[in-house]
């Protein structure tokens, strides 16, 4: 047998972090084997139950990663040196990142193949993949309505001195593969059935209501400004004397605070239908973005 590479993985017997390594090579760009019954020299000690441990393996695979990886691995029974071992052969999965169930989408549940290691995927990466995996998703599905408008996103393109040619819809993927507006197109079209609420609250709980915007049912670039033109004017400037000199500070980084709106706003699964909601209170702002999130 040749020693564990990128792309082969070698244990002893079934264990606790198959799951681990399994979400290592859906997330490799080549896909990977690993091998139940092979010591990590790569000599083949065989294993007990292959029937009952390869239904294990099977079930594990399809309850305990997300998104599902159904159809993407095969389990078999094969021979080496004359031993039975088990070999779970693993493609590169299309709606990266997967991640293990039970930890969530994070450092601590979704890896990568690094050489002959799974190791932890960084924040940054993760959030890359997901964004990805989100835009193409609802870059395939198609809009119930093709008679789309792009004033807005022209107007976008004027501001930013750039020029919204005639085949833009090529160029920014608003179509299906069979030439038809998708999902992103009518989420950037003049009109569409997406508002984003922000709710501004008197003291820490929701009981009592001051205020309730929406800014939506255009296009997600214009509802993204005017969100973003709301939240800064929320954000108010403290200020204090002091004898030298007058200190002025905002309640939160404007950078920070306009990096989260962003962010919120596309990452969000907007297969759910159901947008991005900020909500003030006395003590605190709260962005909450709809998706597959880490859970607790």
């Amino acid at each position: 047998m040749i020693s564990e590479t990128n792309r082969i993985e070698y244990k002893q017997e079934l264990i606790d972090d198959l799951e681990r390594e399994v979400v290592a090579f859906l997330n490799y760009q080549e896909g990977g084997v690993i091998y139940i019954g092979i010591d990590k020299d790569g000599n083949p000690v065989g294993i007990s139950d292959l029937d009952g441990n390869m239904l294990k393996i099977k079930d594990r695979l399809k309850n305990n990663i997300l998104p599902s990886c159904m159809g993407l691995f095969d389990v078999a029974v094969e021979k080496v040196e004359s031993i039975d071992v088990i070999k779970i052969t693993l493609a590169s999965g299309t709606e990266k990142p997967y991640y293990i169930k039970k930890h969530g989408m994070s450092e601590k549940g979704t890896f990568i193949r690094v050489g002959t290691a799974a190791e932890p995927m960084p924040t940054r990466m993760i959030e890359t993949l997901f964004s990805k995996r989100t835009r193409h998703s609802i870059g395939k599905i198609k809009s119930s309505k093709q008679n789309l408008s792009f004033e807005q996103l022209r107007i976008y393109y004027e501001g930013a001195k750039r020029t919204l040619n005639e085949h833009f819809a090529e160029n920014l993927e608003l179509l299906t593969e069979d030439g038809q507006y998708n999902y992103v197109a009518y989420l950037l079209s003049d009109t569409n059935g997406i508002s984003i609420k922000v709710a501004k609250y008197n003291g820490i709980d929701r009981i009592d209501l001051s205020e309730n915007n929406e800014y939506g049912y255009c296009s997600l670039i214009k509802a993204t400004k005017q969100v973003l033109d709301k939240i800064e004017l929320e954000n108010k400037t403290l200020a204090k004397i002091t004898s030298k000199e007058r200190e002025e500070k905002r309640l939160w980084d404007p950078v920070a605070l306009r990096e989260a709106v962003i962010n919120s706003i596309v990452h969000n699964d907007y297969t759910s239908e159901i947008p991005p909601k900020f909500e003030f209170f006395t003590d605190r702002i709260e962005i909450t973005s709809f998706g597959s999130f880490p859970k607790e």
